[in-house]
């Protein structure tokens, strides 16, 4: 089965630290997502933005708004896939993701969110 997951983040308290710390604080990322790789069971992963659109549609068309949609102090900052045969593999795979991996995960309300996948088509 593939699973959905979110990463997230507290923008305010990220903007609260000096730039130098941020940058330091993620260069200690990239040992732990080579190990989150090396599983075999990620799929896909990004990073994202934080420009939001979000798309409704309203009186019969499409109205474009500035996000995101809800209403939270948190912001998505990391999207991945992985496969797992359940749930409880799924989280194990995903504890290996800096967010759970670095202390910083504390100071900047890092979280991972994990959704099972109803389908999946990769674009050929």
């Amino acid at each position: 089965m593939k699973y959905l997951c979110l990463g997230y983040f507290s923008p305010e308290k990220m903007d609260a630290s000096p730039k130098a710390e941020i940058e330091t604080v993620l260069s200690e990322c990239q040992p732990h997502l080579e190990e989150l790789y090396k599983s075999g069971q990620v799929i896909m992963d990004v990073g994202v933005d934080l420009e939001v659109k979000c798309l409704k549609r309203m009186n019969g068309k499409v109205e474009v708004t500035e996000g995101p949609f809800a209403k939270t102090n948190e912001m998505i900052g990391s999207v991945f896939i992985i496969e797992a045969l359940d749930i409880k593999e799924a989280i194990r795979v995903a504890s290996l993701h800096p967010t759970t991996q670095l202390d910083a995960g504390e100071q900047f309300d890092w979280r991972i969110e994990i959704r099972p996948i109803h389908y999946f088509k990769k674009r050929e």
